[in-house]
Order: C-alpha cells, then structure tokens, then sequence
C-alpha cells in the first residue's frame, strides 16, 4: 500500500476512534446527569418563617420519646486536641519539620502521593524546595505531585514547569506547624478539658463527640506481659474527663479508631496485618469495660477507607510507608486498600457484639461508623471514568461490609470535588473553604438520599457525624451551617431517617497534615496567648438555632447578605492550597496561606445551578447549539438591601 493511501487509511482510524470514544463519553456523561445532577426536588418553602423547625418534625412529637428528638453536637478527636501526647502525628509531624533535606532518606523525586479524601484537612505537603535553595541546573523540573484520583486512573501524574511561585512547604511532613507557637500542646484538652467543655455546653448542645487515643492506652506492643504494655492510669483519666462531659450536661459520643495508629503498630504493618484485628480488641474490651456506663453512642472507625487511603496506599499519613508494588497494586481486588478495609471491617464487627454483649449502660448501646463521603462530577467529558471509579471504591463498599452491625450510620460530609485529569479543580466560579473543599449542601441531600435508598431495608437511621468549614473569617461558615441544616431538614421531610447533627468543630485546632493552618472552629485560637480562645460570630448563631431548633428567614438572609458585600467588594480570605497552571489543586497544605477572594453566587440549599461540562469540548459544543444571545444565568442572590452591580 503507498504511503499516502497508508496514512490517510490511519488518520481515518484515528478520527473513527476519537468518533466512538467521544461517544461512549458523552453517553456515560448523559447516565451520569440524569442519575446525580438532575435539579433536586425541593420540599422546603423558602417564604415560611421559620424556614425549618427541627422541634415540629413527626419524630419530634408529643408522643415520642426525648431520645427520638434530633439533636445537635459537637465534635472533636484525640490527635486534634489531647496535650501531653506522644502519638504517631507527633512523631511525623517532628520529623524534617525544621525542613532540613539533608536529612531525609531514601529521598526520592515524586516521594508524596497528594490525597483529598480527608474531609476535614486531611491532605499531605509534597517535597518540595525551599526557596532558598537551587536545583542542580537550569532544567530541573520541580517534584510530581501525584493526586489520589490519578491511582485510580492509573497513575497519571501532572508537574509544572519549573517557573511557579515558591512554597514554605519545604520537606516538612505536617505543614502549618511548624511555624506556630506551642504546636504540640494541641488543645490542652487532656490536661485541661473544661475549657473546651465549657465552650460546647453554652452552645447548649446536647451530645459531645470525643475519642479515646489507642497510643496513650496501650503505648507499647502487647507481646509479652499485657498488664505491662496497659497504661491504666490514662484509661482512668479518659474515664474523669468523658465524666466531666456529663457533668457539662451532654451525652458522650465515644470514638475507638479516629486516624490515629499506635506507631508500634505501624512499624509492622498496622492494618494490614490481621493480628491488628487483636490487638484492637483488647484496646475495645479495655476501654468497654471501664468507661461504657457513661457512653451513650459508639462510632468503633472514623473514615476508614479514607485513613487506609492516605496510609497505606498514598504513604502520605504515619504509620504506612507502602512500597512501589502497593502503591502500583493497592486498588487491585487483592490490592492493600481493599485488604486493610477488610480487617478493620472484621475489628468493627467484632468490637459491635463485644460492646452490645458487656455494656454496663442501662441503656441499649448504639453503635456505628463514622463515614466519609463528597459529592464528586466531572469537570469535562472524559473525566466520568474517574467519578464512577473514585464513587464506586469509597462511596459504598465498606458501608455494605458492616451493614448488618449498625445502629447508625455516621456521615460525615464536607463538600464536593471537581475531577479533572488526574487531580482535583479548582472552578472559579464555586466557592471553597480554606482547605479546598467545594461548598456545596444539596450534595449532602442528594448524598443522605442515596444512602437512604441503600439501606432503608435495614432501618438504619444516620447521623451526621461531621460537618463543618474551615474559614477564618467565618463569612462562609454562618450560612455554610445554616445551608447544610436545610439540607438536612429537607431530606428528613423526604423520609430519610437523621437522628442528629454534629458540627466540627468547637475550637481551630491541629488538622491532620495541613496543621493548624485551615480553622475549622468556632472559637478562634490565639495560640500566642496561651490559646486563649474568642467565639466567631457563627458559635452564636449555632447556639440560637440549637436553643430555637429553628433556622428563621433573618438570620438565613443576614448571613447571606454579609457574605455577598463581601464578594461585590472583592475582599479576600486565606486559602490553604496551591494551584497549578491548568486550575488542579494539589492536596499539599501550605504554612502560609495565598488569599482568594470571595465567590459572588447563590449556593442556598435547593438554589445552586449545576453547570455543564467545562471541557474545551464541551464549551464548544454548547456555542454551538445554543441560541445566540442567550442571558447569562444569575448566580448570586437578587436582594434590594444590597445596592451592587454585576459585571459581566
């Protein structure tokens, strides 16, 4: 065949399979909008006031018991806020955080897989230089970031040219930490719990969420003698301060396994290993039988799949150092991620009957998980693979493995992700919290939906383990949780069973490996002043809605209202993530923060405005068959009180 009859033959191939493949795209797309993006039915009327009464719905009724009644919280964890603790996020974040390269070893060039499966700031800094350092000639390329979807697609990894602004990420494993007074003391909740304690009861919540810290109750192996590697005095301690809680007035929510593995263990393989499965155990009956006649409600993991994620198949949190072959063959059916998933699944199990069977409380035990989930669409045509594979290993399976030992089903959500390539987007026009989590609260509605249709065979109620935003300037965070509450209510009017809310969290604290950089609270911390705290406005609002039950038309339109002066009049806030060239955030925190400004647009529960694919494409193909001169969505709220105008 001549040459050119040859190359017209294979361009005519590649077109035809370009053809099939946009395709094959566009109908997976058009499944995946009509089953996830369709507009949400809304059973909340915006013009009543109160817009929602918690206190009015049927489980709420005259005739129902006080347990039955929703309840506010809040929530809190051992690594966050526990002084005096010698734990594995210690240990890492202490390790190069002085930044030294030198230092480091087995230094490789892409040596940190980027994760955002952690909703509340679990995310790892990559290694990267400081700025005062130079590469060994002109064309070194700065280290890949790898983002946790591109595992998924295979390990696509992106990198920016060596032009880009420089970090204060440094080689530091923990980032915000570094750099602020006294980060090892936390919170001082050990040593001093009440302050805390005292914060949360004025918001006049009725449940408390905390947790027991595996390391500080058996911080060595038990190998040999068990009473040797038990530190009774610590579990005794735990037993004064979860009193102290009821003494505050609120009920506890016991957490057993929340991110934190003993470093002994994670020397051999943590959850990996099945003899973790007993060592667990005995943390469980050590902990059942001393302190269950005070707890009210069990959550035996918190986010398993995402602490095995960023563990064992990133390496980016302590305590798991995979090699090239895990990390190459953690998603395989076979792989760690679903090995360690399936012996933490045998650990909650086990632990269910051991806490139903020897509880000392008079009353039934409820126990459960604590589960992750985001709202997650693609940014562009060929981004549905990777939705429907992240979806479809993290949404469900762990869930499904443990269904049938559940009182409740613990969510935590805090936002939706864009996926684009191989990583997440930053989309200019959605507004963010510090730590790179899309606000969104129609997902949690489209979220509590799904489950509910899941698993309403099994009459197994939810709770809202965790829902919360770090913003400093707390513009975002007042009608964030107000928003998120509709959301809430309204799924409740639609037959979905919640028993309460728990906001994370009381006071800005250490966040995983982005440190103290993202604030979470609503109390501010000023760590310099011997952590001296000052409530946000949002701590009042919050306590109003929970002393009311109520969320009124005022306080949903002065919040709002304040947020919007705030986007006409450009004024900008931290934000604790960098973005590359082509818009992906990396998971990395940073120790400084950039500023953004704010988001002029209406992302009101049952108000935001899903927009369509923003791939090249996709932009072209909407020109096209759209009419000329179409008007431009409005994506801000039209209120006569605040005089603006909008650019186009």
């Amino acid at each position: 065949m001549p040459w050119p009859a040859f190359l017209a033959a294979a361009a005519k191939l590649v077109v035809l399979a370009a053809a099939a493949a946009t395709a094959a795209n566009a109908a997976s797309y058009a499944r995946f909008r009509r089953r996830n993006l369709r507009r949400i039915p809304n059973p909340i009327d915006d013009s009543a006031d109160p817009i929602a009464d918690f206190r009015a719905l049927p489980s709420s009724s005259a005739a129902a018991s006080e347990d039955d009644d929703f309840f506010f919280g809040l929530a809190t964890a051992p690594a966050h806020v526990e002084d005096r603790l010698e734990d594995a996020w210690l240990q890492f974040a202490q390790e190069h955080s002085g930044g030294d390269n030198d230092s480091m070893p087995n230094q490789m060039p892409a040596n940190a897989v980027m994760a955002s499966a952690g909703g509340d700031g679990g995310s790892q800094p990559s290694s990267r230089p400081r700025g005062d350092e130079k590469g060994n000639d002109g064309d070194q390329r700065k280290p890949l970031r790898v983002a946790m979807e591109a595992m998924l697609r295979g390990f696509e990894k992106f990198s920016e040219s060596a032009e880009s602004s420089d970090s204060d990420c440094g080689s530091r494993k923990v980032a915000a930490w570094h750099n602020v007074p006294c980060p090892q003391e936390r919170l001082k909740f050990w040593s001093d719990p009440d302050t805390e304690l005292k914060l949360a009861k004025e918001t006049g919540v009725s449940v408390f969420r905390m947790g027991v810290d595996w390391t500080r109750i058996m911080p060595k192996e038990p190998t040999e003698d068990f009473n040797n590697s038990v530190n009774f005095a610590a579990l005794e301690r735990y037993r004064w301060i979860i009193h102290r809680v009821h003494e505050h007035g609120m009920k506890v929510m016991l957490t057993l396994f929340h991110h934190s593995l003993p470093p002994w263990a994670g020397e051999y393989g943590g959850w990996k290993m099945e003899k973790t499965v007993n060592y667990f155990m005995d943390f469980v009956r050590l902990v059942v039988d001393r302190v269950s006649d005070l707890v009210d409600y069990w959550v035996v993991f918190n986010e398993p799949h995402v602490f095995v994620m960023l563990t064992y198949c990133a390496g980016a949190w302590p305590g798991g150092d995979p090699n090239a072959i895990e990390v190459a063959t953690s998603a395989l059916p076979t792989g760690v991620y679903n090995q360690a998933l399936h012996w933490m699944a045998v650990a909650h199990a086990e632990a269910y009957d051991y806490i139903h069977s020897e509880s000392k409380n008079a009353m039934m035990p409820i126990v459960g998980c604590s589960h992750n989930v985001s709202f997650t669409r693609p940014y562009g045509l060929f981004d549905v693979a990777a939705v429907t594979i992240a979806n479809s290993m993290t949404l469900f399976p762990y869930v499904d493995s443990i269904c049938d030992k559940l009182d409740f089903i613990g969510i935590n959500y805090y936002g939706q992700e864009v996926i684009s390539g191989p990583g997440l987007k930053l989309v200019d026009s959605d507004e963010y919290s510090e730590s790179g989590r899309g606000v969104y609260p129609d997902g949690l509605f489209r979220l509590l939906l799904k489950f509910n249709e899941r698993y309403k065979s099994l009459n197994i109620p939810f709770i809202i383990t965790e829902n919360g935003v770090s913003d400093e300037t707390d513009l975002i965070r007042k009608p964030y949780i107000l928003e998120h509450l509709l959301a809430i209510y309204a799924a409740m009017l639609m037959g979905v069973r919640v028993l309460g809310y728990l906001v994370w969290t009381t006071s800005d604290n250490w966040e995983w490996a982005d440190g103290y950089g993202p604030k979470f609270g609503l109390v501010g911390v000023d760590r310099a002043n011997n952590l001296a705290r000052k409530p946000r406005p949002s701590y009042y609002l919050f306590s109003k809605v929970v002393a009311t039950g109520k969320i009124t038309g005022q306080d949903r339109m002065s919040a709002w209202r304040e947020l919007q002066e705030a986007a006409v009049q450009k004024k900008t806030r931290p934000f604790f993530r960098e973005v590359d060239k082509h818009g992906r955030m990396y998971a990395g925190g940073l120790d400084r923060p950039i500023q953004r400004s704010f988001v002029l647009r209406d992302w009101r529960f049952g108000h935001y405005e899903m927009e369509g694919l923003q791939d090249p494409l996709s932009r072209f193909v909407r020109c096209v068959i759209r009419p000329f001169g179409r008007k431009k969505k409005t994506h801000y709220i039209e209120d006569d009180a605040i005089s603006y105008s909008m650019s186009s």
